[in-house]
Formats: C-alpha cells, sequence, structure tokens
C-alpha cells in the first residue's frame, strides 16, 4: 500500500498536514468530541486517539464516539498503540511505538488498507524502518521535536536540525510531534515535514478551531 500526503487508504483527499493527537484531561473543559469537532471545522486533517491510561473498552467506546464525530468530514481516525481497538471499533489507522506490537506483525494482521504509522527517534530506527518491506509502514513520525509534557516517557528533544536531516533521509511521508506551538509551526514546518502533529497545542487552545487552522496557515510561512 503505498500513502501520500493528499489520498491514500482512509475517506478520498486526506493529508497528514494538521494531525490531532487528542489528550482527554485537556479536552475536559470542552468535552473529547466538541474539542475534536471544533478542530476538524478549522482544519484538522487526521484526528489519533490516544489515552494511555484507558482499558481496551474504554478506547473502543471513545474511538465508536469519535468515528460518529468525524462522519462525513474526509478526516480519518487512527488509534494509537493498539491495533485491536482500530481493527474493533473499524478506525482508518494506528499509530505504533518502538515498543508496541511489530509493525510487520501488525501489517499482516491489518492487511492492506489500515493506515500504519510508526515513531522513529534517530537514524538507527530510521534505517529499520527503510528495511522493511514496501507497505510496511505508511508514514512516520519523528519526535520529540521540543520538550513536551504531554508524553511521559518521551526522548530527548531532536530539535530542528536533527529533525531535518531525519527528514531527509525519510522514503516516507513525515510528521513531526513533541512541543510544537503556533508560534513554533513555521520552523518546524521549514524542515520539510509533510505534517505536525499537535495535542496541547490544539486541545489546550481557547479555539481549538482557529488553533487548527493556525498550524496549517503556518506552512506557507515556513516553506518561504
Amino acid at each position: 500500500m503505498t500513502i501520500t500526503t493528499t489520498a491514500g487508504p482512509g475517506p478520498a483527499g486526506w493529508s497528514l498536514d494538521c494531525y490531532l493527537v487528542t489528550d482527554r484531561a485537556l479536552c475536559a473543559g470542552r468535552g473529547l468530541e466538541a474539542t475534536v469537532a471544533a478542530a476538524v471545522a478549522g482544519g484538522a486533517t487526521v484526528v489519533q486517539l490516544r489515552d494511555p491510561h484507558a482499558s481496551g473498552r474504554q478506547l473502543f467506546d471513545l474511538a465508536t464516539g469519535l468515528l460518529q464525530c468525524l462522519e462525513g468530514t474526509g478526516v480519518p481516525l487512527f488509534v494509537d498503540d493498539r491495533l485491536d481497538v482500530a481493527l474493533a471499533a473499524g478506525a482508518h489507522g494506528v499509530h505504533l511505538g518502538q515498543a508496541d506490537l511489530p509493525v510487520a506483525a501488525a501489517r499482516r494482521l491489518a492487511g492492506p488498507d489500515l493506515v500504519i504509522g510508526w515513531s522513529v527517534h534517530d537514524l538507527a530506527e530510521l534505517e529499520a524502518a527503510t528495511r522493511l518491506p514496501p507497505g510496511t509502514v505508511d508514514y512516520l513520525g519523528f519526535g520529540p521535536v521540543y520538550p513536551t509534557t504531554t508524553k511521559t516517557d518521551a526522548k530527548e528533544p531532536l530539535g530542528l536540525d536533527r529533525l531535518a536531516r531525519l527528514v531527509a533521509a525519510s522514503p516516507l511521508p513525515a510528521v513531526a510531534i513533541g512541543g510544537i506551538t503556533v508560534a513554533r509551526a513555521a520552523a518546524v514546518w521549514a524542515t520539510g515535514v509533510d505534517g505536525l502533529a499537535v495535542v496541547s497545542a490544539v486541545c489546550a487552545a481557547d479555539d481549538p478551531g482557529a488553533a487548527a487552522s493556525a498550524i496549517r496557515a503556518a506552512r506557507s510561512a515556513g516553506r518561504r
């Protein structure tokens, strides 16, 4: 399966541009689905359900609720870490870390139509990704770019220079994550990434839609 940043498995025409990763605690004031709906209305192009403290059943219920929320928008839903939940709920994709189910095994279980993303932090992990059979992984997540408080086990920040080198060496679409704010977005776009993954920048914003719109708009400034 080959993915581009504008088409591929899942709803037609979706892109990686503004990749929203959910945090229920940050969304508590307005609710998860209301936050996601506002972000998508403003320009979020992918939603990843991430909740490491939720049970499998809770994640399933959250995923089915978000799928209903996203119906008709053309925005795909990915589930973080849990292939079983992604498949059971009918999500469009799963995002796996280095310590999760091996991506080759995930592809065998999922078949060709589920989008699979994989977190990469350094050149060795990137080289491992390039050795996988074509179609095993559809995009790579590079990070954290900056220090982050939304992922307690995050590795050392890459910084912009290391991120740019990884992006330049990657044969797959690249999404940057970790400490990305609206103010930092243009600088991260300038590294050549295909998308920015954001958590608190949107989930904790007073106006999630405006924040998502600003993340996407910063691409033009970053690519000048």
